[in-house]
Protein backbone atom coordinates (compact mmCIF):
# COMPACT_ATOMS: atom_id res chain seq x y z
CA UNK A 1 0.00 0.00 0.00
CA UNK A 2 1.00 3.30 -0.63
CA UNK A 3 0.71 6.10 1.35
CA UNK A 4 -0.08 9.87 -0.28
CA UNK A 5 0.02 12.87 1.45
CA UNK A 6 -2.84 15.68 0.12
CA UNK A 7 -2.59 18.84 1.79
CA UNK A 8 -3.41 22.24 -0.69
CA UNK A 9 0.13 22.90 -2.68
CA UNK A 10 0.60 25.79 -4.44
CA UNK A 11 -0.94 25.96 -7.63
CA UNK A 12 0.73 26.39 -11.00
CA UNK A 13 1.79 30.24 -12.88
CA UNK A 14 -1.47 31.11 -14.65
CA UNK A 15 -3.48 29.03 -12.34
CA UNK A 16 -4.47 31.11 -9.07
CA UNK A 17 -8.27 29.92 -9.27
CA UNK A 18 -8.18 26.59 -9.65
CA UNK A 19 -10.25 24.66 -7.05
CA UNK A 20 -10.80 20.96 -7.30
CA UNK A 21 -12.10 18.24 -5.57
CA UNK A 22 -9.60 15.42 -4.77
CA UNK A 23 -10.70 11.95 -5.95
CA UNK A 24 -9.29 9.70 -3.57
CA UNK A 25 -8.48 6.08 -5.20
CA UNK A 26 -11.40 3.44 -3.61
CA UNK A 27 -9.46 -0.01 -2.98
CA UNK A 28 -10.26 -3.06 -4.57
CA UNK A 29 -12.99 -5.54 -2.85
CA UNK A 30 -12.67 -8.78 -3.32
CA UNK A 31 -15.90 -10.63 -4.83
CA UNK A 32 -17.99 -12.67 -2.93
CA UNK A 33 -16.86 -16.50 -1.97
CA UNK A 34 -13.43 -15.92 -3.09
CA UNK A 35 -10.82 -16.24 -0.48
CA UNK A 36 -7.29 -14.84 0.68
CA UNK A 37 -4.59 -16.92 -1.22
CA UNK A 38 -2.87 -19.37 1.07
CA UNK A 39 0.94 -19.89 2.29
CA UNK A 40 0.95 -22.16 -0.56
CA UNK A 41 -0.23 -20.16 -3.10
CA UNK A 42 2.49 -18.26 -5.35
CA UNK A 43 3.77 -15.25 -4.19
CA UNK A 44 3.73 -11.94 -6.62
CA UNK A 45 6.70 -11.25 -7.84
CA UNK A 46 8.20 -7.68 -6.41
CA UNK A 47 8.57 -5.04 -9.15
CA UNK A 48 11.73 -3.67 -10.60
CA UNK A 49 13.30 -0.70 -8.89
CA UNK A 50 11.42 -0.65 -5.93
CA UNK A 51 12.68 -2.03 -2.23
CA UNK A 52 11.69 -4.90 -0.43
CA UNK A 53 9.49 -4.08 2.68
CA UNK A 54 6.92 -6.15 4.87
CA UNK A 55 3.37 -6.22 3.87
CA UNK A 56 2.37 -4.66 7.00
CA UNK A 57 3.92 -1.61 6.25
CA UNK A 58 3.11 0.99 3.86
CA UNK A 59 5.83 1.57 0.96
CA UNK A 60 7.45 4.64 0.56
CA UNK A 61 7.97 5.97 -2.63
CA UNK A 62 11.22 7.71 -3.82
CA UNK A 63 10.80 11.21 -5.55
CA UNK A 64 11.65 9.42 -8.74
CA UNK A 65 8.96 6.68 -8.54
CA UNK A 66 6.23 8.66 -7.52
CA UNK A 67 7.10 10.67 -10.56
CA UNK A 68 7.47 7.91 -12.87
CA UNK A 69 4.06 6.52 -11.68
CA UNK A 70 2.55 9.82 -12.31
CA UNK A 71 4.23 10.25 -15.45
CA UNK A 72 2.82 6.70 -16.60
CA UNK A 73 -0.39 7.37 -15.84
CA UNK A 74 -1.13 11.07 -17.14
CA UNK A 75 1.18 10.85 -19.86
CA UNK A 76 -0.44 9.13 -22.91
CA UNK A 77 -3.62 10.63 -22.12
CA UNK A 78 -2.80 14.10 -21.85
CA UNK A 79 -0.42 13.94 -25.47
CA UNK A 80 -3.90 12.67 -26.92
CA UNK A 81 -5.56 15.73 -25.18
CA UNK A 82 -2.97 18.39 -26.27
CA UNK A 83 -3.36 16.97 -29.88
CA UNK A 84 -6.90 17.95 -29.98
CA UNK A 85 -6.33 21.49 -29.06
CA UNK A 86 -3.50 22.05 -31.55
CA UNK A 87 -4.02 19.36 -34.10
CA UNK A 88 -0.18 19.10 -34.31
CA UNK A 89 1.33 15.77 -33.11
CA UNK A 90 4.97 16.83 -32.44
CA UNK A 91 3.60 19.82 -30.61
CA UNK A 92 1.62 17.78 -28.33
CA UNK A 93 4.36 15.75 -27.21
CA UNK A 94 6.64 18.82 -26.63
CA UNK A 95 4.21 20.72 -24.57
CA UNK A 96 3.52 17.34 -22.21
CA UNK A 97 7.04 16.96 -22.18
CA UNK A 98 7.43 20.71 -21.19
CA UNK A 99 5.01 20.44 -18.81
CA UNK A 100 6.53 17.34 -16.97
CA UNK A 101 9.80 18.98 -16.66
CA UNK A 102 8.58 21.87 -15.19
CA UNK A 103 6.77 19.18 -12.58
CA UNK A 104 9.82 17.56 -11.90
CA UNK A 105 11.70 21.09 -11.44
CA UNK A 106 8.82 22.31 -8.90
CA UNK A 107 8.10 18.49 -7.38
CA UNK A 108 8.35 19.38 -3.64
CA UNK A 109 5.26 21.02 -4.70
CA UNK A 110 3.45 19.43 -7.18
CA UNK A 111 3.79 16.27 -4.80
CA UNK A 112 1.58 18.40 -2.14
CA UNK A 113 -0.60 19.42 -4.54
CA UNK A 114 -4.52 18.14 -4.34
CA UNK A 115 -4.67 17.51 -8.08
CA UNK A 116 -1.07 16.94 -9.74
CA UNK A 117 -2.78 15.16 -12.96
CA UNK A 118 -4.53 18.23 -13.06
CA UNK A 119 -1.47 20.81 -12.05
CA UNK A 120 0.21 19.10 -15.31
CA UNK A 121 -2.64 19.32 -17.53
CA UNK A 122 -3.21 22.86 -16.55
CA UNK A 123 0.70 23.65 -17.71
CA UNK A 124 0.60 21.47 -20.92
CA UNK A 125 -1.83 23.28 -22.15
CA UNK A 126 -0.71 26.84 -21.87
CA UNK A 127 2.35 25.33 -23.16
CA UNK A 128 0.54 23.92 -26.46
CA UNK A 129 -1.75 27.07 -26.29
CA UNK A 130 1.25 29.81 -26.52
CA UNK A 131 0.90 32.11 -29.18
CA UNK A 132 4.59 32.18 -29.71
CA UNK A 133 4.21 28.66 -31.69
CA UNK A 134 3.24 30.59 -34.50
CA UNK A 135 6.95 32.33 -34.96
CA UNK A 136 8.80 28.81 -35.14
CA UNK A 137 9.90 28.17 -38.75
CA UNK A 138 8.59 24.56 -38.25
CA UNK A 139 4.98 25.04 -37.14
CA UNK A 140 4.38 27.23 -40.04
CA UNK A 141 3.75 24.47 -42.59
CA UNK A 142 0.65 22.27 -41.79
CA UNK A 143 0.82 18.80 -40.27
CA UNK A 144 -0.96 15.65 -42.40
CA UNK A 145 -4.77 15.65 -41.50
CA UNK A 146 -6.45 12.87 -40.38
CA UNK A 147 -6.95 9.66 -42.47
CA UNK A 148 -10.63 9.30 -41.51
CA UNK A 149 -12.44 12.36 -43.52
CA UNK A 150 -15.12 12.36 -40.02
CA UNK A 151 -12.17 12.71 -37.70
CA UNK A 152 -10.92 15.49 -40.36
CA UNK A 153 -13.90 17.13 -40.22
CA UNK A 154 -13.97 17.57 -36.43
CA UNK A 155 -10.47 18.07 -35.98
CA UNK A 156 -11.00 21.00 -38.72
CA UNK A 157 -14.48 22.24 -36.66
CA UNK A 158 -12.20 21.76 -33.17
CA UNK A 159 -9.51 24.12 -34.68
CA UNK A 160 -11.84 26.57 -35.93
CA UNK A 161 -12.92 27.50 -32.47
CA UNK A 162 -10.81 30.18 -30.31
CA UNK A 163 -8.29 28.92 -27.85
CA UNK A 164 -10.51 29.80 -24.79
CA UNK A 165 -13.17 27.84 -26.36
CA UNK A 166 -11.55 25.24 -27.50
CA UNK A 167 -10.15 24.18 -24.18
CA UNK A 168 -13.36 24.64 -22.23
CA UNK A 169 -14.78 21.98 -24.85
CA UNK A 170 -11.77 19.54 -24.61
CA UNK A 171 -11.65 19.97 -20.33
CA UNK A 172 -15.65 19.17 -20.01
CA UNK A 173 -16.59 17.20 -23.23
CA UNK A 174 -13.25 15.54 -23.60
CA UNK A 175 -11.72 15.22 -20.14
CA UNK A 176 -14.85 14.96 -18.31
CA UNK A 177 -14.48 17.54 -15.54
CA UNK A 178 -17.41 18.97 -14.15
CA UNK A 179 -18.52 22.76 -14.62
CA UNK A 180 -17.03 24.57 -11.66
CA UNK A 181 -13.55 22.63 -12.20
CA UNK A 182 -13.60 23.88 -16.03
CA UNK A 183 -13.86 27.15 -14.91
CA UNK A 184 -10.97 27.58 -12.47
CA UNK A 185 -8.30 25.83 -14.80
CA UNK A 186 -9.50 28.44 -17.69
CA UNK A 187 -9.10 31.11 -15.09
CA UNK A 188 -12.94 31.56 -15.98
CA UNK A 189 -15.58 32.45 -13.99
CA UNK A 190 -18.45 29.43 -14.14
CA UNK A 191 -21.25 31.53 -15.66
CA UNK A 192 -18.69 32.35 -18.41
CA UNK A 193 -17.53 28.88 -19.20
CA UNK A 194 -20.68 27.98 -19.55
CA UNK A 195 -21.14 30.24 -21.96
CA UNK A 196 -18.03 29.56 -23.65
CA UNK A 197 -18.94 25.79 -23.40
CA UNK A 198 -22.37 26.44 -25.16
CA UNK A 199 -20.98 28.61 -28.14
CA UNK A 200 -18.31 26.02 -28.87
CA UNK A 201 -21.05 23.06 -28.98
CA UNK A 202 -23.17 25.04 -31.19
CA UNK A 203 -20.31 25.66 -33.28
CA UNK A 204 -19.70 22.21 -33.80
CA UNK A 205 -22.70 21.25 -34.03
CA UNK A 206 -22.78 23.86 -37.04
CA UNK A 207 -20.44 22.03 -39.18
CA UNK A 208 -22.07 18.29 -37.62
CA UNK A 209 -25.23 18.29 -36.80
CA UNK A 210 -24.50 14.21 -35.86
CA UNK A 211 -22.54 15.91 -32.89
CA UNK A 212 -25.29 18.20 -31.20
CA UNK A 213 -26.09 15.56 -28.97
CA UNK A 214 -22.85 15.95 -25.73
CA UNK A 215 -22.68 12.41 -25.35
CA UNK A 216 -21.95 11.76 -28.94
CA UNK A 217 -19.69 14.79 -28.84
CA UNK A 218 -17.83 13.08 -25.90
CA UNK A 219 -17.57 9.75 -27.76
CA UNK A 220 -16.21 11.39 -31.20
CA UNK A 221 -13.63 13.50 -29.15
CA UNK A 222 -12.39 9.83 -27.58
CA UNK A 223 -12.22 8.25 -31.21
CA UNK A 224 -10.22 11.06 -32.59
CA UNK A 225 -7.61 11.06 -30.14
CA UNK A 226 -7.67 7.28 -29.67
CA UNK A 227 -7.04 7.65 -33.41
CA UNK A 228 -3.69 8.87 -33.73
CA UNK A 229 -0.84 6.98 -32.45
CA UNK A 230 0.99 9.69 -30.30
CA UNK A 231 3.69 8.17 -27.62
CA UNK A 232 5.18 9.94 -24.90
CA UNK A 233 8.73 9.51 -24.23
CA UNK A 234 10.42 7.69 -21.44
CA UNK A 235 10.22 9.57 -17.43
CA UNK A 236 14.04 8.98 -17.55
CA UNK A 237 14.47 11.24 -20.26
CA UNK A 238 11.97 13.89 -18.96
CA UNK A 239 13.50 13.81 -15.70
CA UNK A 240 17.28 14.05 -17.55
CA UNK A 241 15.98 16.33 -19.63
CA UNK A 242 14.54 18.68 -17.02
CA UNK A 243 17.92 18.30 -14.98
CA UNK A 244 19.88 19.42 -17.95
CA UNK A 245 17.83 22.33 -18.90
CA UNK A 246 18.36 23.56 -15.14
CA UNK A 247 22.12 22.90 -15.63
CA UNK A 248 22.07 24.88 -18.81
CA UNK A 249 20.44 28.41 -17.05
CA UNK A 250 22.20 27.96 -13.85
CA UNK A 251 25.37 28.08 -15.70
CA UNK A 252 23.94 30.93 -18.29
CA UNK A 253 22.85 32.81 -14.83
CA UNK A 254 26.12 32.74 -13.44
CA UNK A 255 28.09 33.63 -16.64
CA UNK A 256 25.34 36.83 -17.25
CA UNK A 257 26.13 37.73 -13.69
CA UNK A 258 30.10 37.66 -14.25
CA UNK A 259 30.15 39.63 -17.70
CA UNK A 260 27.98 42.52 -15.37
CA UNK A 261 30.07 42.33 -12.86
CA UNK A 262 33.46 42.38 -15.29
CA UNK A 263 31.59 44.92 -17.03
CA UNK A 264 31.03 47.36 -14.18
CA UNK A 265 34.61 46.78 -12.82
CA UNK A 266 36.24 48.01 -15.97
CA UNK A 267 33.58 50.67 -16.44
CA UNK A 268 34.98 51.97 -12.23
CA UNK A 269 38.62 51.44 -13.42
CA UNK A 270 38.43 53.58 -16.65
CA UNK A 271 36.06 56.19 -15.60
CA UNK A 272 37.44 59.41 -15.12
CA UNK A 273 37.82 60.80 -11.25
CA UNK A 274 37.14 64.30 -12.21
CA UNK A 275 35.11 66.74 -14.15
CA UNK A 276 36.63 67.55 -17.36
CA UNK A 277 35.08 69.96 -19.83
CA UNK A 278 34.42 69.36 -22.79
CA UNK A 279 36.90 71.02 -26.07
CA UNK A 280 34.79 73.16 -28.13
CA UNK A 281 35.36 72.72 -31.37
CA UNK A 282 37.10 74.95 -33.46
CA UNK A 283 35.49 77.91 -35.38
CA UNK A 284 36.78 80.03 -38.02
CA UNK A 285 37.22 83.79 -36.20
CA UNK A 286 35.42 87.06 -38.26
CA UNK A 287 36.31 90.88 -38.39
CA UNK A 288 39.86 90.33 -38.46
CA UNK A 289 41.46 92.77 -40.96
CA UNK A 290 43.73 90.76 -43.75
CA UNK A 291 47.52 91.19 -43.14
CA UNK A 292 48.61 93.49 -45.75
CA UNK A 293 51.91 93.74 -47.51
CA UNK A 294 55.02 96.36 -46.83
CA UNK A 295 54.42 100.27 -47.93
CA UNK A 296 55.31 103.48 -47.54
CA UNK A 297 55.50 104.55 -43.80
CA UNK A 298 53.28 107.50 -42.82
CA UNK A 299 54.57 110.52 -41.35
CA UNK A 300 53.92 109.63 -37.41
CA UNK A 301 55.86 106.53 -38.27
CA UNK A 302 58.61 107.89 -39.49
CA UNK A 303 58.36 109.96 -36.56
CA UNK A 304 58.77 107.67 -34.15
CA UNK A 305 61.51 105.52 -35.83
CA UNK A 306 63.14 108.46 -35.66
CA UNK A 307 62.96 109.33 -31.87
CA UNK A 308 63.44 105.55 -31.07
CA UNK A 309 66.96 105.78 -33.54
CA UNK A 310 67.99 108.94 -30.95
CA UNK A 311 67.57 107.36 -28.13
CA UNK A 312 70.10 105.58 -26.15
CA UNK A 313 70.51 102.12 -26.66
CA UNK A 314 70.79 100.65 -22.96
CA UNK A 315 70.85 102.50 -19.15
CA UNK A 316 68.50 103.32 -16.67
CA UNK A 317 67.06 105.82 -19.06
CA UNK A 318 65.67 103.09 -21.02
CA UNK A 319 63.97 101.48 -18.27
CA UNK A 320 61.75 104.78 -16.98
CA UNK A 321 58.95 106.20 -19.21
CA UNK A 322 60.06 109.97 -19.63
CA UNK A 323 57.75 112.88 -18.06
CA UNK A 324 55.76 114.79 -19.48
Amino acid sequence: MVTTQTPAGPPPSGNRRRLRRSRPLTPVQEPAGRTAPGPADTEPEPRAGLPDVPSDQPRQLTPAQAFDALYAFCAPALVRQTYLLTGRRELAREAVERAFQLAWQRWPDVARDRDPAGWVRAVAYDCALSPWHRFRPRHRSPEPPPADPADRELLHALLTLPPAYRRTLVLYDGVGLDLPETAAETEASTPAAASRLTHAREAVAARLPELADPAALHRRLLELASAERLGAARPTHVRTGSERRNVFWTRAAIAFTVTIVGATTLTLRTAPTRYEPPIAPAQAVRGVPAVGGMGPLSREERELREKLRKAETSGPERVFPEAR
